[in-house]
Parts: C-alpha cells; structure tokens; sequence
C-alpha cells in the first residue's frame, strides 16, 4: 500500500503547512472582517465557530482533498448502507440506524434492521414508562425510586454523562447511580442507604461477561437477595446484552432482556437499549429528542459538501495540527457543569477508536493518530491546566462548548460564565506581545527594573487553536447533535488514517493476562512465572495482606 505521507495531497499539505506556521491568527484577523462568517458553519441552533484556527482558505481546500483523496464521502456511505466497515470484525457499523428517525431502509445482509430497531426502541420505552409512572414495580409492590446501571467503558460513560447533562429534565422523586468500577468501594458505596424493595438495577453489557460488570452485577444480586428473598431479581434486574444465554444463566428472565446487535459498538451504544438510564430518566418523549438531534447531526453529515459539514471540518482540523504541527493532545472544554462527563465520554470516543497503530491492511501506520485527550468544565480548568494551554511549551488545540441559555434563573452566574467561554479563545489566539505587556504594566504602575523582570512572565504568545461551539440550549435534542458531531468527526479521522475505528483489540491482553494473575492470588505461595517486576509486586502484595491478616 502506498505511503499516505508521500501522497499527493499530504505532501501539499506539508508544503502549505510551511507557509503558514509563520502567520500568526490575529494578523489573520486584522487583515480579514469576513473571516468569522468564511470559517463558521450553523446547523439547527448549534453553531461551530472554527475561525480561531492557523488556516487559510487554502488551508480548507488542501484539507478536503486529503478527504477526497481518503474517500471519505465513499466510506461514509458505506456506513450508512450497512456495508462491514469493521474490517477486523466483519462487521457493520450501524449507530446510526438506531437514530434514524427518517425510517429509512437500511440493509444489513439483505435485511432490513429498522423494523428490529423500531420493536426493541419501543419495548425499551413502555418499560421505561411503566417504571416512571410507577406501574413496573418492585417484588413487593412498591414503586421503584432509584435505578443502578452496571456496566462499564461504553455501558457506563454514555448513560452516565447523558444523564448529568440533562439533569433539569429529570424527576425530583427518581434517582439514577452509575457502578463501572470493579473497586468495591463503588458499588458498596452506592448500595449504601437504597432500598432494596424500591431499587432497579440495569446490567449493561454487550457480551455479559465483562469482569467488571458481572462482578459488581453478582454482588448488588446478592444484596438484594439477602434483603428480599430468591425470588426478587425477576422483579428487580434487567439485562440489557446481545448475549440472552449468559442473561438467563445469571437468572435474568427474557421478558427482562432488552437486545442490541453486533454491528453496535459499545461507544457508540448510548442511542441503543443501553440508553434504558436514560429513557428513565427523562422519559420517553425526551429521548426520542435525543435521538432526532443525532439524527439531524447524521443528515448533514450525509449530505453536506465537504467543506460545509461539521464532522469533516472538525475531523480535518484534528489531522491538520496532530500530522503536521505535532499536536500529541487535545483538550474539550465545556463552559457547563453538567457537561463535566463529556470529556471523559469523548475520550473513550477518540482514543479506544482511533488509538490504533495498524492501519486496515494490517500494516504499520506512517502518522500519528488519535491525540491524548483531556479537559475539565469550565471555568474549572481555567485554574487547573489553563496555564499550560497559554504559556507552556506544547501546542494543544483546544475545542469550548457552551450553551447561549442556563436553565437555571441565577442573576449573573452565565453572564461571568460565558465572558469567560469567549474571552478565553480570544486570549488564546490573539496573545499578548511585547509592547503590550509593558502598556499594561505601566499602567499598573511598574517602571525599571521591577517592570522588565516581568516582562517575559506576562508575555503570552497566542496564535493558540481553538473551536467553538454555541448551543441555543442545553437539551435532549442538541446533546443528541452535539455528540453525532463528534462520533463523525472520529470517523473521518479515521479514514484519513486508514485504520479501523470500530475495534478495539488493544483492550484484550490486559484482560487475558488480568485472568492468569487472578488464579496466582490465591494463597501463599510466592510467584515466579512472570517478569521480576511483576513477580516481584505479586509477592509484595502477598506478603502485606498475610502479614495484615
């Protein structure tokens, strides 16, 4: 296979990319009043401003023939039509159909998935419903009053950051916890002070044999059991897994299994049965919000020219500074707290997705991939790595999220919010340059020898990347959008990089190995079989907890 570095449209790349890493944005800036409306796109109340980049229109054009020289258009069809994009797999890749409120036919082996899609959406809402309006109720007959997801990676942080964000659609009198880790700490702490005969717990996992989750699963089995008697699980689990076998053999009847297919991948799961926390959360009407603002999000993606579409936009960006100005991270800022999750969720997203060093021919990747990515709310992160972003020595590109309206009445907290959303990326790119740190330091008072020892500490050099995205709100509908964005956004990655980013293979030895070491726990007998690191930290662990017992 061809060399993608030595292509015709990277090595223009390159070439371009020398030209203008001298410019700096607020030149840019001063020497263009169109550029905000040149580089920013809208799109049903969600507007992405990517103007405060280091870009040039030739820049943009350069980018989508990358894309086209990538195919990408192609491959997103193929998507869409079902085809086995998951190479290693053999499997479709097909998210979209569960958001795919247009109902249009899409074929997976000939057949057609949106009748399955429909039938199992509908059953997942009425038993969400009927756990809402009190009729699904617990094994002695009172209604439910607080729900548990058990599950882990794409099983966990989907339902877990969806429900933050929409927190202000969710009833008072109905509580969801979320148990991922396999530290006892977190399911005993979430155990701690529920009501077994008012409690539902949610087992989330695609194979049903995830360590983590059938571990914590077994245990808050045990609890309830222990509280209500064999009898009460049937009333009190469900199983939400593309395994029914293994379902049943924990004891989850099939009128308590909700399925979901292969062809969707754990991270990408949340439109899926595993949103059921979700639709309990909000109710059904609400969740079908959030999947027609996907399903909006999925359209444009369809159908808009490369140049005016989001996903590509924000995929081609991420290519640009990771593959030609060496950027190794990313950060996602959201200027809302109940966005606090998403950074965590599109982490997953980006580097369990595009985290790979093979390309889809097996052979060894010639670029960099996915970026370390990393953020925090805002304005949190302003006085926790902020610094780094203004005045260190490595370039991050940065993406800031925020909604035009709260939902709470606050007299001034969104006004201070938002100053800082937009001051930030300003700071970021225009810098502060020599002359005019020391105007201000003048003005501050400072002359001689105290004013030209600050000088250097107060310079910032800009000329910092940064996207912004503006929400008229934060609701069910513009969450759906705003995650379809960057589940794109990683797949156009993606093909430009020619890997599969529907796999994830990098997960598995750990576990593998994670299983031998279990079995070598037991007793006391000291450990050689594995490196002297290894052997050496296994032994030290017996040691300690037979000397504490």
């Amino acid at each position: 296979m061809a060399s993608l570095r030595n292509s015709s449209a990277w090595q223009a790349l390159a070439a371009h990319q020398r030209t203008i890493a001298g410019s700096r944005m607020r030149d840019l800036f001063a020497a263009d009043a169109g550029r905000f409306n040149r580089f920013s796109l809208a799109l049903d109340g969600l507007l992405l401003d990517y103007s405060k980049n280091s870009i040039s229109r030739e820049t943009m054009r350069l980018l989508c023939d990358l894309a086209r020289q990538a195919e990408i258009e192609e491959w997103r069809d193929r998507m869409f039509s079902g085809r086995a994009i998951n190479t290693t797999e053999g499997r479709p890749v097909l998210h979209v159909a569960l958001r795919n409120r247009s109902r249009r036919a899409i074929e997976v082996d000939g057949e057609d998935v949106m009748a399955k899609v429909e039938a199992t959406l509908g059953r997942m809402l009425a038993f969400a419903e009927a756990v809402r309006d009190g009729s699904r109720t617990g094994a002695t007959g009172k209604p439910i009053t607080d729900v548990v997801n058990i599950g882990i990676g794409g099983s966990h942080l989907g339902p877990a950051m969806a429900c933050r964000a929409l927190k202000p659609f969710q009833r008072d009198d109905l509580h969801l916890h979320f148990v991922a880790n396999v530290d006892a700490s977190q399911i005993s702490e979430t155990l701690d002070g529920l009501d077994p005969a008012t409690t539902l717990f949610i087992v989330a996992s695609k194979s049903f044999t995830s360590a983590e989750t059938m571990t914590n699963a077994a245990t808050a089995k045990s609890w309830l059991i222990e509280a209500l008697g064999g009898q009460a699980p049937a009333r009190h689990f469900v199983a939400l897994s593309s395994n029914a076998e293994a379902a049943a053999v924990f004891g989850i009847e099939p009128a308590n299994q909700f399925e979901f297919w292969d062809w969707v991948g754990g991270r990408f799961s949340l439109w899926s049965v595993i949103g059921l926390a979700i639709a309990i959360a909000i109710g059904a009407e609400r969740f079908e919000e959030l999947l027609s603002g996907a399903h909006t999000m999925d359209e444009h993606f369809r159908a808009a020219p490369l140049a005016e579409n989001m996903p590509v936009i924000l995929g081609l960006l991420g290519v640009w500074y990771i593959n030609f100005f060496a950027a190794e991270s990313h950060a996602v800022i959201p200027y809302d707290q109940r966005l606090e999750l998403l950074p965590a969720y599109l982490r997953q997203a980006e580097m369990e997705s595009n985290g790979k060093g093979v390309t889809r021919g097996g052979e060894a990747v010639d670029c960099a991939t996915a970026p370390i990515l990393f953020g925090e709310a805002g304005t949190i992160g302003q006085h926790s790595f902020f610094q780094l972003l203004h005045q260190g020595t490595r370039l991050v590109p940065a993406d800031f999220i925020a909604a035009a309206e709260p939902h709470h009445s606050l007299a001034g907290h969104h006004a201070i919010l938002l100053a800082n959303f937009f001051a930030q990326t300003e700071a970021l790119m225009k810098g502060r340059d020599e002359a005019e740190t020391r105007a201000e330091l003048k003005k501050a008072g400072l002359t001689g020898e105290a004013l030209e020892g600050l000088v250097p500490h107060k310079l910032f050099s800009g000329n910092r990347p940064t996207n912004s995205i503006l929400l008229r709100r934060l609701d069910p509908y513009s969450l759906g959008m705003l995650i379809a964005l960057y589940e794109h956004k990683v797949f156009v990655q993606g093909v430009i990089w020619e890997i599969d980013s529907f796999d994830q293979w990098g997960v598995e030895l750990g576990k593998q190995l994670a299983k031998t070491v279990l079995r070598e726990l037991q007793g006391n007998k000291p450990i050689d079989g594995h490196d002297s690191s290894t052997n050496g930290l296994i032994n030290e662990y017996k040691r300690l907890t037979t000397k504490s017992s």
